[in-house]
């Protein structure tokens, strides 16, 4: 839930925007069961008000992030949320420590899960591709290494916890050593699959959603109406959002991912090195986003707001592991 004293601090930074936009109840809705530490309203039927966690980035990242919302919403795309500007032209609101902005609220559910077919799925792909299509304008002049590729290899490094969880018994504590007996094979392997794409493959990066999963992709029958959270936006290999959105919709189904990148494809043509190195970023990143979640509910450093959700994140992925060869 949201803190009592945040709703305050929550009407003030509304008071920075035109008193039209912001008509009607503030519904507080907690982190909305993310883990960022960002909190959100809802204002009204229309809109949400987003606080950052106070390890947020920078005001001028959050910016920049807003510009390339905008740009896509100005080529036609609806799924992109509208970002809504002070009455000093300013999309940012730094206050108490957190970064403000209020944006449309989308309309839609995530349920691809709930009700799968092969139209989501490249509803889902082709509103990916037209994003990334029209994100092409803002790529880096000159190639280079694959940001991608690098956080994952850092992390075949990563030594598992001696520790099962902060508690002996539990949910947390099964899952963790069940992971220590799983994942050390397989981060193993991270250098030898992704170390060609590190040492011979350059790229024109461009921006990225870099998060672009099952829970940020809503849904209305078969059609999305919605692509949220642009928090992890930034320059990369488009690669890395195929991996992220095809593996969590789809995970190891070889047809799902051929329909998913041919509706990808018709947006914005992927070359035969592409596709394998989405298939490669997802398959890493399943045990790189495994490894994270041990760490999390591992270190009582950094405890987690909701520790049962993270235990099904967790699970989830080793699932998905152990019934690789």
């Amino acid at each position: 839930m949201v803190p009592g004293d945040l709703m305050p601090l929550a009407q003030h930074v509304l008071a920075h925007y035109a008193a039209p936009l912001c008509a009607g109840a503030l519904a507080p809705l907690g982190n909305h069961g993310g883990f960022s530490g960002a909190l959100l309203w809802r204002v009204g039927n229309g809109l949400c008000l987003r606080a950052s966690s106070p390890a947020a980035q920078d005001a001028a990242q959050v910016a920049e992030i807003h510009r390339l919302m905008i740009a896509a919403r100005q080529e036609g795309l609806p799924f992109v949320p509208a970002v809504c500007a002070t009455l000093k032209g300013t999309t940012v609101v730094e206050h108490a420590g957190r970064l403000w902005e209020l944006m449309e609220w989308m309309r839609g559910r995530a349920s691809y899960h709930e009700a799968p077919s092969r139209l989501n799925l490249q509803s889902a792909c082709t509103a990916l591709g037209r994003l990334h299509r029209s994100w092409q304008r803002f790529v880096e002049s000159q190639a280079a290494l694959i940001p991608a590729v690098w956080r994952r290899l850092r992390e075949a490094n990563f030594r598992m916890p001696e520790e099962a969880a902060p508690e002996t018994d539990g949910p947390a504590a099964d899952a963790v050593r069940r992971a220590r007996r799983l994942l050390p094979r397989w981060l193993q392997q991270l250098p030898g699959d992704l170390l060609p794409y590190w040492s011979r493959k350059y790229a024109r990066l461009q921006p990225c959603l870099c998060d672009v999963w099952h829970d940020n992709l809503l849904f209305e029958g078969d059609r999305l109406t919605g692509l949220v959270d642009y928090a992890a936006t930034r320059h990369d290999h488009v690669a890395v959002d195929l991996a992220r959105m095809l593996g969590s919709l789809v995970e190891d189904d070889d047809d799902g991912w051929r329909q998913g990148l041919v509706a990808y494809s018709r947006q914005r043509p992927l070359s035969e090195e592409d596709e394998a190195l989405a298939r490669v970023l997802d398959r890493t990143g399943t045990v790189v986003g495994a490894v994270n979640w041990v760490r999390r509910l591992s270190d009582a450093a950094f405890p987690c707001e909701n520790q049962a959700a993270a235990v099904r994140r967790l699970e989830t992925l080793l699932r998905r592991i152990e019934r690789w060869k």
